[in-house]
């Protein structure tokens, strides 16, 4: 060995690192490289992905760069890398393509546009329902200015902002009254505060569930600050078990839907109706989560495919004094809870403070009014979401072909075009599977986690299902222009 290898070698590694300001110029560099196009697309990257990139603060580089060399030296302690080591990752450009790494990582960070080719047409993980262009544009424009808001603009008096909204809801479920919150759980949550916070509220063993995210029915209740009076048992739950429960103390009778699973066999469960006039007779609120939000309208193709989700209007119609669905289901709006009922009960809703808490901004509501106009036009049809759902057999068997047969000519790859089957999600008709066609993908020397890995790290995102090692496609949730970008993203991988 001769002595300058032998002195280089006896070094401290930890002294090989670059400075910050060294990371920093590497840093920018890079990122200033991608700048230009060519550059930029040899690197695999998009222009909105190298316009993110350019835009990330000179701060943040800082910290990219920080958490680089902390990486580093973990690695000179774990693997006991020398100086040389060091050296060379430096020179020969490891260093540096881990810091551009980074940086895309923190530039693909947050709300995203996605390709969502995993069938799911309501995928909780990838935003739900995505809503009607006009819905998105009346969005952009409360968003981008002014609004008329909280103002009667004919008479110039202050005015409930969802008070248009409520109604739409009443023209379109037939209740009395309607209104509005940031979600279901929202909604469920004024409820139970409103009519039993403080008192009691009595629900059946088999509708005590938990559903997304930890939202367990008892849970919230307590929150609310309701005694919650079990009845029945978890399969089989009658009217009589709730009057046997209503005493002095209960303000509310509440039916649960039980979203993402179903008990099937010898059951049975006490009539929304029943429960409807056991309240009237005992002067006790009744009040029904019905979840997804099926809304039936005249002239619009009916949701059939969701099976036995119950239609908003048939809720109202059993006489329960209020009934809560979902905006962002199958209803196919931006995310909001909505609900309806009796005037009184909506009043009272309105004047607890929590309502305030609970409210939606200028930009949801102005896409809820814009989907529920296009219901009540009988334009339903044209909701993304429902369209989706009602896709010709043939139409996605067209598409799965085409798919398969772009993939299949890209080097490396192989794709077949398959039956399978489809959901609608987000816990709305868990046992309901649509007919599609898919199509099964795999890389030569890639396991279909690493290929999947791949994809949704790329431009755009794009998020698939994973079966029997291989990644499946399905083009069921594929909105117009999705195909091309989902192409794009594979012939960026070779």
């Amino acid at each position: 060995m001769s002595s300058g290898n032998q002195a280089n070698s006896e070094a401290n590694p930890f002294r090989a690192l670059p400075s910050v300001d060294e990371g920093r110029r590497l840093l920018d560099g890079c990122l200033d490289g991608l700048q230009d196009v060519e550059a930029g697309r040899e690197a695999g990257a998009t222009p909105d992905a190298d316009a993110r990139l350019g835009a990330i603060p000179a701060a943040v580089r800082t910290e990219l760069v920080q958490q680089e060399l902390d990486a580093l030296r973990r690695r000179i302690a774990k693997d006991h890398l020398g100086a040389a080591d060091v050296e060379a990752e430096v020179s020969g450009g490891g260093f540096q393509a881990a810091l551009l790494a980074r940086a895309r990582v923190e530039a693909g960070r947050g709300v995203r546009s996605a390709v969502n080719a995993t069938g799911v047409v309501l995928h909780t993980n990838l935003g739900r329902a995505p809503v009607h262009p006009e819905a998105a544009e009346r969005m952009r424009a409360a968003a981008e200015g002014y609004c008329v808001l909280e103002m009667d603009r004919f008479s110039a008096r202050r005015n409930e902002r969802d008070a248009r909204l409520g109604v739409l809801l009443s023209r379109l479920t037939g209740a009395e009254a309607g209104i509005a919150v940031n979600n279901c759980a929202g909604a469920a949550f004024l409820m139970m505060q409103t009519f039993a916070g403080g008192r009691e509220a009595v629900v059946s063993r088999g509708e005590l569930v938990e559903i997304g995210g930890s939202f367990r029915v008892p849970d919230v209740m307590a929150r609310a600050g309701v005694r919650m009076v079990e009845v029945g048992t978890t399969n089989r739950t009658r009217a009589a078990d709730y009057e046997r429960a209503i005493g002095p103390d209960t303000g509310l009778l509440m039916k649960v839907h039980t979203s993402n699973y179903r008990v099937v066999g010898f059951t049975e469960e006490a009539e929304p109706a029943e429960l409807a006039q056991l309240g009237k007779e005992h002067g006790v609120t009744s009040g029904w989560d019905l979840g997804s939000g099926r809304v039936e309208v005249e002239g619009t193709r009916s949701l059939e495919e969701v099976g036995d989700e119950t239609v908003v209007r048939d809720a109202v119609a059993t006489g329960m004094d209020v009934v809560a669905f979902s905006g962002d289901k199958l209803l196919g709006g931006p995310q909001a809870g909505l609900i309806v009922g009796t005037r009184d009960s909506i009043r009272a809703l309105r004047a607890n403070p929590i309502y305030r808490a609970l409210r939606l901004d200028k930009v949801a509501l102005a896409g809820l009014e814009t989907t529920l106009e296009l219901l009540l036009a009988g334009r339903g049809g044209e909701i993304p979401s429902r369209r989706l759902m009602h896709r010709p057999e043939a139409e996605l068997a067209e598409s799965a072909a085409r798919i398969a047969a772009a993939i299949e000519a890209l080097p490396g790859f192989t794709a077949e075009a398959i039956p399978e089957r489809s959901q609608p999600g987000s816990g709305s008709a868990p046992t309901v599977f649509l007919p599609t066609t898919a199509v099964r993908v795999s890389a030569e020397g890639r396991s279909a986690e690493s290929l999947a890995t791949s994809l949704r790290a790329g431009e755009p995102p794009v998020f698939v299902r994973i079966h029997e090692d291989a990644v499946l496609l399905d083009p069921r949730a594929l909105l117009p222009g999705d195909e091309a970008r989902l192409l794009a993203a594979f012939g960026a991988l070779v």
